[in-house]
């Protein structure tokens, strides 16, 4: 098996946008699809979550705030999977609740 980062993407995200309970029904449909990954032995990790904030280096040391200040979308978080190929990758990122609200997921090969 080879490994995969499976990089969720989305056009923006306001927590302030969702109720408790949507927000509730949100976070299960996460658990509830990596659960799945991990059940069949595909996750090698626990899936991380990327904060908003941070610094980017620039050639010349140029410091900026903010990761990738120039992008319209929010690089949310990744997960690392087991895959046979690109193709059986794609298919893990099937189902993926990015989907629901506009995102997309990134699957990229890792080198080993």
């Amino acid at each position: 098996m080879n490994e995969f980062a499976l990089i969720f993407r989305q056009p923006s995200f306001d927590y302030n946008e969702f109720s408790e309970e949507e927000m509730a029904a949100l976070q299960k449909k996460w658990a509830d699809w990596a659960s799945s990954l991990a059940a069949e032995g595909r996750m090698t990790n626990n899936g991380l979550r990327l904060d908003p904030s941070g610094k980017v280096l620039k050639p010349g040391g140029l410091i900026t705030d903010g990761p990738f200040v120039e992008v319209r979308e929010i690089l949310g978080s990744f997960l690392v999977v087991r895959a046979e190929n690109l193709d059986d990758a794609v298919t893990l990122a099937h189902g993926c609740p990015v989907l629901d609200r506009g995102g997309s997921v990134e699957v990229r090969p890792l080198f080993n």
